[in-house]
């Protein structure tokens, strides 16, 4: 949350080119304060998984936040039951006319589908331009961020050769930027895809600020210069035990997957993984709340850009 300090106090300019957010006595008098609305579109298989893992790093901030539950389409699930969609998931057509001040996209196991034979892809490109005008700040996931940068900036799928698989060192590139603002120099991530997001095509063919990366994964965290869209290539909402579910099913199928990096004990998959990526991934969603949709959304959502205008803090 922002501190509140003197109008005047000489400090406020120092930590403001440091984008510190910093509320003036004047501001906070005449602050109104309501819920932040999320929406959450789970591509996932294991929905109710998702939701816990997702639920957790949003519960991990001051503001109150309600959050509904979107699903692609109304084909049935193999992983959740019918009931649990019916009862808690909105199709968009419910949702369509309304504003909210963020959007989740997760991740989906289309690594190596192309776009043109996802079968819900037009609906995917409907959601994100919707989105432009209708929400805050959207937060792209894993398979979303890939999904997210074609439509937004026309970027051709790409495929590594082999899966990445593992928890992986990234570099934190964003001195005094708010999205990773407490982020040590050098932090953990874990990382279940085969796209391929190169740092040089980035800077290359888009205005995304490139805020985490590694020469191993390439870029990890990227935003719009205006805030509005943040590209998360990794999952740091994942559980300690989610790339071992992701590893023991591939080996029941017979795909012989690589055992993922750094992610076992002494890389034995008969020892218990540890997480060593959970402040980095609490501290993420935290400053996505609060820096680019608490600090950006109006109070009013109705006043949302219509053309997609972008926001700017007071």
């Amino acid at each position: 949350m922002p501190i509140r300090i003197p109008d005047r106090l000489p400090a406020a300019n120092v930590l403001s080119q440091e984008n510190i957010f910093v509320m003036t006595e004047t501001r906070a008098v005449n602050q109104e304060i309501r819920p932040m609305r999320v929406l959450l579109l789970n591509l996932m298989p294991k929905k109710i998984e998702t939701e816990n893992q997702l639920l957790r790093m949003l519960s991990n901030s001051p503001l109150q936040i309600n959050v509904d539950l979107l699903r692609i389409d109304d084909r049935p699930s193999k992983n959740t039951p019918q009931s649990h969609l019916e009862s808690f998931y909105h199709d968009f057509e419910q949702i369509k006319d309304q504003f909210y001040d963020g959007l989740i996209i997760t991740g989906a196991p289309l690594g190596l589908t192309d776009f043109c034979d996802v079968v819900y892809w037009e609906k995917i490109e409907q959601i994100v331009a919707w989105a432009k005008s209708h929400v805050t700040s959207t937060l792209f996931l894993c398979w979303a961020a890939q999904a997210g940068l074609k439509i937004l900036y026309g970027l051709d799928k790409r495929t590594r050769l082999e899966k990445l698989s593992g928890v992986y060192e990234h570099q934190n590139l964003g001195k005094y930027d708010p999205l990773v603002r407490g982020f040590d120099d050098v932090f953990l991530a874990p990382h279940s895809r085969y796209a391929d997001f190169p740092v040089e095509l980035l800077r290359e063919k888009t205005d995304l600020k490139i805020l985490a990366a590694s020469d191993k994964v390439g870029v990890y965290l990227a935003a719009s210069p205006d805030g509005r869209q943040v590209f998360v290539t990794g999952h740091p909402e994942y559980d300690p035990h989610t790339l071992d579910n992701e590893y023991q099913r591939d080996l029941e199928v017979g795909i012989a997957p690589q055992m993922p990096e750094n992610y076992y004990p002494e890389d034995d998959a008969a020892k218990t993984p540890r997480a060593t990526w959970r402040s980095h991934g609490h501290l993420l969603f935290a400053n996505w709340l609060n820096y680019h949709v608490y600090q950006l959304t109006p109070y009013d959502l109705n006043t949302l850009s219509a053309t997609g205008e972008a926001l700017t803090r007071d």
